[in-house]
C-alpha cells in the first residue's frame, strides 16, 4: 500500500484546491428569508450568546422541516432509507463567533438505535447510521488513495487491484466507485461532463431547459392549488443541475443526492460561491445516500431528474422501482444516460480480460443498455405505465427519457 500512497500523492498534488468556508454574512443571507436580523453588539453575556444560537437554529428549523417543540423537527420528506420510517431531526449548534454549521442528528421514529448525521454546511448523512453493530465491507469510497488510482486505471485491472489491497474486506463495485475519488469530483466540471458532448448529450444549460419544461406542467399544478413543491436531483456530482435548478425560482425545494463524499462536498463548495443562491428563498438540501434506498417517503416528490446517471447505478432495476415510490401521482422523472454501443471499447476489454467470458454485472464499469426497447422494459418493470414513457435518442448515444407516475 505504501506504492499506492505515493502514487496518490502525486496524482492528487495538482488537483488541491483551498477550501473555502462559510462566513457570517453568507450564513446571513441564508437565513435572512425565515430569520429576523441578528444586531452585533459587544456584549457577549452567556445569555445574549444562548438568545441568538436559537434564534439561528430556528430559522435553520423552518427552512428544513416542520418545527416542533424541543428543537426537533419532522421533515415531511425525508425517511429511514431501510425501514421507510419518519426522521426527527435535532440541531446542535452553531457556534457563535465561528463559522462552523449546525450539526444534525436525525432519528429514525420506530428504531432509536438508528442515528443518521450530518451538517447543515456540508449534507445530511442517510447513506448509512452513525452507529450500527452490523458488520459491513469496507469500501472503496472510503479510501480515497485508493480510489483515485483505480480513476486511472482500465475499468477490468480495477478489480485486480482492489482485491490485491491489504484489506480482505475490501468491497469494489465500479459503477459506484469511479465517482468517489477526488480527483474525479475535481475533474467533473473541469472537462469531464463537457466530453459528453461526443455522445450527443446537449450542454447543461439546454439539457436543464428540457427538464424544466418537462417538469412545468407539474409545478404549475401544484403552484396554483397553493402546496410547496419539490424536486429531487439524483446522482447530482458536482450540482451542475442543483445550482440550476435552485436559481431558476421554479421550485420550493430542491434535494440533491449523490452516494459520493467527495462529489457532495465539491458540490457544496461550489454552491458556497454562487450569490445567486445564497440569496435564494429556495430550500436546499444535499443528502448522501444510494439511489437503490431512496431515503423519501412515498407518493412526495414532483420532480425527480438524475443527468448521465443510469450508467452508473450498480442496481439498476431497484433504483427504478425506487424512483417510481417515491414520486407523487402525476410526478414525473426525466433522466438523460448512455446507450451501451458508446462503451462497447471497454466492455469487449472487460470480456478479453475475462479469458472471453461476459464480466458479472456487478464489476463492469458502467451498465451497458444495448436498446431503447431494452430501457423501457426496465421502465415498464419498475411501474411506469408504457403510454406514460418517452425515450429519444439524440446524435450517438444520448438518451433522454421522460416519464411520469
Amino acid at each position: 500500500m505504501k506504492l499506492y500512497a505515493a502514487a496518490a500523492l502525486v496524482l492528487l498534488s495538482h488537483v488541491a484546491e483551498s477550501f473555502v468556508p462559510p462566513t457570517k454574512a453568507s450564513v446571513a443571507r441564508t437565513l435572512s428569508s425565515t430569520a429576523e436580523p441578528l444586531v452585533e453588539t459587544n456584549d457577549d453575556t452567556e445569555e445574549l450568546k444562548k438568545q441568538k444560537r436559537q434564534q439561528l437554529k430556528q430559522a435553520l428549523l423552518g427552512r428544513i422541516g416542520s418545527s416542533s417543540s424541543n428543537n426537533f423537527v419532522s421533515d415531511p420528506l425525508l425517511v429511514d432509507p431501510m425501514t421507510k420510517e419518519p426522521l426527527s431531526m435535532s440541531l446542535k449548534g452553531p457556534i457563535l463567533g465561528s463559522n462552523a454549521g449546525v450539526r444534525l442528528t436525525l432519528k429514525s421514529a420506530s428504531d432509536s438505535e438508528r442515528v443518521f448525521g450530518g451538517r447543515s454546511d456540508a449534507y445530511i448523512n442517510l447513506l448509512e447510521p452513525i452507529s450500527d453493530d452490523e458488520e459491513e465491507k469496507t469500501t472503496v469510497s472510503s479510501s480515497p488513495i485508493l480510489s483515485s488510482l483505480l480513476t486511472l486505471t482500465p475499468p477490468p485491472v480495477r478489480a485486480l487491484i482492489a482485491n490485491a489491497s491489504s484489506d480482505s474486506d475490501l468491497e469494489y463495485i465500479p459503477m459506484r466507485d469511479l465517482f468517489t475519488s477526488p480527483s474525479v469530483s475535481y475533474a467533473y466540471e473541469r472537462g469531464w461532463r463537457q466530453g459528453f458532448a461526443a455522445a450527443g448529450f446537449p450542454g447543461a444549460d439546454e439539457e436543464f431547459d428540457l427538464a424544466k419544461e418537462y417538469f412545468a406542467p407539474v409545478i404549475d399544478k401544484k403552484r396554483s392549488s397553493g402546496e410547496e413543491n419539490a424536486v429531487v436531483d439524483m446522482s447530482c456530482a458536482t450540482g451542475l443541475f442543483t445550482r440550476r435548478f435552485t436559481k431558476s425560482g421554479e421550485y420550493d425545494r430542491v434535494i440533491a443526492c449523490d452516494y459520493s463524499d467527495s462529489m457532495l462536498t465539491e458540490a457544496r463548495r461550489r454552491i458556497r460561491a454562487d450569490s445567486e443562491i445564497a440569496s435564494s428563498n429556495t430550500k436546499l438540501d444535499l443528502v448522501r445516500c444510494d439511489v437503490a434506498k431512496i431515503p423519501f417517503n412515498s407518493d412526495s416528490i414532483d420532480a425527480f431528474h438524475a443527468g448521465a446517471a443510469m450508467h452508473c447505478w450498480p442496481e439498476i432495476e431497484k433504483s427504478l422501482e425506487e424512483i417510481h415510490r417515491v414520486l407523487a401521482p402525476g410526478g414525473r422523472y426525466f433522466a438523460s444516460t448512455f446507450l451501451g454501443t458508446y462503451f462497447q471499447n471497454v466492455a469487449n476489454l472487460e470480456k478479453t480480460s475475462n479469458g472471453g467470458n461476459d464480466v458479472d454485472q456487478s464489476m463492469q464499469a458502467f451498465q451497458y443498455f444495448p436498446t431503447v426497447d431494452g430501457l423501457r422494459d426496465l421502465l415498464l418493470n419498475a411501474g411506469f405505465d408504457g403510454d406514460k414513457v418517452d425515450i429519444e435518442v439524440i446524435g450517438a448515444a444520448c438518451v433522454i427519457i421522460r416519464c411520469e407516475k
